[in-house]
């Protein structure tokens, strides 16, 4: 008599990606139809400087525009994250609860951040400085956030992707962050010889330490 034994096929849903990537698109189609001409000028990011010029004051930092697609940057940097996680064996893709830790920990980093941002930016006087720095350097990650939603998407759904791919778009992503950060400082580099002493101390404490913290957080929770 043969026996047959059966195994459970155990499957990872995907359709919380599948919501999340269609909550994302859907939020830029409807900031594009309510903002169609500042959406096509941001678009233009990075042919033109027309953008960063006319919504250059810190008070489009809490805009509507900005805050819609401020929420699609998070949703795809966590992706983002999660993908790079999965492809080096440190998680799975399809794991919403990884997913819900990384895009938590991102909200609370970023907030955080934005807010001591502003403590120290109020006790030195510095105040329209870092807005107006903040709105360019969240401008030009957004912009970065847009750009890789489409390639998270196909990354997520796709399985036979080689590392050495994803090696490519970290490696362009981490570029154009780097390349980005220095074009604001350029832009406001009268404004920081002015205020030459602040913006260390505002670039040692807030924009290298945190970053060197996550490294040491990492390396220990991996070790």
């Amino acid at each position: 008599m043969i026996e047959h034994l059966l195994h459970p096929r155990i499957t990872e849903s995907k359709d919380w990606a599948t919501i999340l990537f269609v909550l994302a698109f859907a939020i830029i189609a409807i900031t594009k139809s309510v903002y169609e001409n500042r959406f096509s000028d941001f678009m233009n990011l990075i042919f033109s400087d027309k953008y960063s010029n006319v919504y250059r004051d810190g008070s489009h930092l809490k805009g509507s525009f900005t805050i819609s697609l401020f929420l699609v940057q998070v949703i795809s940097f966590a992706f983002f994250i999660q993908l790079s996680l999965s492809f080096f064996g440190y998680g799975s893709k399809t794991d919403w609860i990884l997913y819900i830790q990384i895009i938590t920990f991102l909200i609370f980093f970023i907030l955080s951040k934005f807010l001591v941002e502003k403590i120290i930016a109020t006790a030195f006087n510095i105040e329209e400085f870092v807005d107006q720095f903040n709105l360019q350097k969240v401008t030009y990650r957004t912009y970065i956030g847009l750009f890789i939603l489409p390639i998270n998407t196909i990354l997520f759904y796709y399985d036979t992707i080689s590392r050495n791919i994803l090696l490519i778009i970290i490696s362009i992503v981490l570029i154009i962050n780097v390349f980005a950060y220095l074009l604001s400082i350029k832009k406001y580099q009268n404004l920081i010889f002015s205020k030459m002493f602040y913006f260390i101390l505002y670039l040692c404490a807030l924009e290298i330490a945190p970053y060197f913290f996550m490294l040491f957080m990492f390396k220990k929770g991996g070790a």
